[in-house]
């Protein structure tokens, strides 16, 4: 079959490639842990071979794919331009630092914005070898864009990356304060927006903000509801929670979760 496309369903380097036809649909996958073709149709074993080639390593096998879960159900009709997967960790500010003309100010705090994503992304994407994904900049409606839905055995959390720019940080119950610059509403945007994706996923979904190069971070006592972690650490206290799923439900709420369609569809509130 001509037009065949291979994509990643997370980062790339990790996770499972599809193979696509040119309706978007896959016609096959390679799954790289136990290095397995799994395969939809006999006749097309040449070509989704050739496709794959590049990525193959090892002694694979090739064979019909097992019984397919729900979740890999949805996720096999999914359209490419609907999956949210594939995004990078800060990919609309990438877009904005390639595409637009920001003054020479603006353009420095968005390349710091930018570092404090990627950081916080690479660390939530090493936990992926433990059962975890991860989907960056994931559209909350009315909100914008959600830096980070993390999703592990411990549950699911919506996750704001914070640049400290080297300066004190001081989070309160409703703002947040970088240095002596002007106050910001992240406490109460993240609360806001791990609301309104618990009603999208249907799950308890616990909202976090991680501070990045603060050169000292000052919480209030009373922000319980809202955990605060410090970059390069955020990683390990997250992974020490406690275990409340199992590994198929972290694939049916990551299959949600990448699927564009599901955000489009949540409710305002919250």
């Amino acid at each position: 079959m001509r037009g065949l496309r291979v994509l990643p369903s997370g980062r790339p380097g990790r996770g499972r490639l599809y193979v696509n036809g040119p309706d978007g649909r896959a016609v096959a996958w390679y799954d790289r842990q136990p290095n397995r073709v799994s395969l939809l149709a006999a006749d097309q074993r040449e070509a989704v071979l050739a496709a794959l080639r590049p990525y193959l390593t090892g002694d694979w096998t090739l064979g019909p794919p097992p019984v397919p879960t729900a979740a890999e159900l949805r996720r096999l009709v999914l359209a490419p331009d609907e999956d949210l997967a594939p995004n990078r960790p800060g990919e609309s500010l990438i877009g904005e630092l390639t595409h637009g003309s920001p003054g020479s100010r603006a353009r420095h705090r968005m390349r710091q914005d930018l570092q404090a994503r990627q950081r916080t992304g690479a660390e939530l994407e090493a936990l992926e070898a433990a059962d975890w994904r991860a989907v960056h900049d994931v559209p909350i409606p009315g909100l914008g864009l959600l830096d980070h839905l993390l999703i592990g055995p411990p549950g699911v959390f919506a996750i704001l990356s914070v640049p400290g720019r080297r300066q004190r940080v001081h989070i309160g119950d409703l703002q947040l304060a970088v240095g002596r610059s002007e106050p910001r509403p992240d406490p109460r945007w993240i609360r806001g927006a791990a609301a309104r994706a618990t009603r999208a996923l249907s799950v308890p979904i616990v909202p976090v903000l991680v501070v990045a190069d603060a050169s000292r971070l000052e919480v209030a006592p009373t922000l319980r509801d809202v955990r605060v972690l410090q970059s390069p650490t955020a990683v390990v206290a997250l992974a020490e929670a406690p275990v409340t799923l199992k590994l198929p439900d972290v694939e049916a709420l990551f299959t949600l979760g990448r699927d564009l369609g599901t955000w489009r569809g949540a409710r305002r509130g919250g």
